[in-house]
């Protein structure tokens, strides 16, 4: 059998990843090419393309990138048409991806979504684009499949969500404490997986920490970016920068500024109280104001349905802001232990491990089935 898998952004690369693991597991000798980066790449996938290649953030710089993403576009295409996979996976990058599945179906190949596109959240049309060209979706959040479900697709199955693995998986290091003051409550810093995020977030933390000598501050930094990418947090004694140990951090972190995205929901899982901050360009803000219709950005406060985490956007994220609802937060805080009580719920309402393999399983099987029929 012969696989050609797409993902766009880090997160998606490391679930698709697992997922890979998952399906070689079944099919031992099965083939598997496409566009990811190093946790697909790891999990032995011939990689045509990395997807830094097409890493854009915003709708302003998206236009600006409309040719490179292009030429990206026609390598996949290329590609595809070259292994003759015998079914596609996508897995969220919703634009580049629904493009993907079109071709993919004037091939007559077919084509799985693990991790569905939050069309939820705004560009509503795409669920028809969806129920046209996409087999199967495989969904990581509990409230998709009924969401699917009232637009008449129900080739949908709620899998449970892939951080539920890596966080099951995951060893955690009983020393890794004792690396920075002890008499100081730790703040883990997760500065997103993008450049402009990241110098976003840079921008506002070296004014924070200057505000709260009280606090170590320490940035969890990412693999798929160079190490030039952190130089605008300037140093201090309060802040430093460490590399691949985000989920060291967050098991022993008191707090956590965090970036909004699916390191929310990590966050949340690790029971680590945080702040949800976010910052983009001017013009792609106030594009997204307009589109976008959900009552919250961060993953937590979505399954909530309600607010859990504060969310800070925009001009709302100041260094004033943020050290309010740090103190908050911190031991002693006056919003701790409720905020760790509704954790409490939303582990509940996620459900238990296993999504890779319900989702290899649910692949194999349907593939299995079209091969007999």
């Amino acid at each position: 059998m012969k696989y050609f898998i797409i993902a766009g952004e880090r997160s998606g690369d490391l679930h698709a990843g697992n997922l890979i693991k998952a399906l070689k597991d079944l099919q031992p000798s099965a083939k598997v090419s496409g566009m990811g980066g190093e946790y697909l790449a790891a999990a032995g996938v011939d990689l045509v393309i990395h997807y830094q290649e097409v890493s854009f953030m915003g709708f302003i710089e998206v236009l600006l990138n409309l040719t490179k993403i292009s030429k990206v576009l026609s390598i996949v295409k290329n590609a595809i048409a070259a292994e003759k996979p015998d079914a596609i996976i996508l897995v969220d990058f919703a634009g580049f991806n629904l493009k993907i599945a079109k071709y993919a179906q004037s091939l007559g190949i077919p084509v799985y979504y693990y991790i569905s596109p939050k069309i939820w959240a705004w560009n509503l049309s795409r669920v028809h684009t969806i129920k046209k060209l996409i087999d199967h979706v495989f969904v990581i959040l509990p409230f998709e499949k009924d969401f699917f479900a009232k637009f008449g697709y129900n080739n949908v199955d709620y899998v449970g969500n892939p951080l539920l693995d890596s966080i099951a998986a995951f060893k955690k290091n009983e020393g890794f404490r004792n690396q920075f003051p002890t008499e100081k409550s730790l703040v883990a810093i997760l500065a997103g997986s993008r450049k402009q995020e990241v110098l976003a977030m840079a921008q506002k933390v070296n004014d924070i920490v200057k505000n709260m000598p009280h606090c170590h501050f320490v940035v969890a930094a990412v693999d798929n970016l160079g190490s030039d990418i952190y130089a605008g947090f300037k140093p201090a004694a309060n802040l430093e920068i460490i590399s691949n140990q985000t989920y060291n951090l967050l098991a022993c972190a008191d707090a956590s500024i965090t970036t909004s995205g699916t390191a929310t929901l990590e966050t949340a899982l690790f029971n680590c109280p945080q702040v949800v901050v976010y910052k983009t360009s001017t013009i792609t803000y106030h594009i997204a104001k307009r589109l976008i219709k959900i009552p919250f950005i961060s993953l937590v406060n979505l399954i909530a349905a309600k607010e859990v985490v504060r969310e800070l956007i925009q001009d709302e994220f100041n260094p004033d802001m943020v050290k309010i609802e740090l103190q908050r937060i911190l031991p002693g805080g006056d919003k701790r232990e409720q905020m760790m009580k509704e954790y409490h719920t939303l582990k509940l309402i996620m459900g238990e491990p296993g999504a890779s393999v319900k989702t290899a399983n649910l692949i194999h099987q349907s593939l299995q089935a079209k091969i007999k029929n």
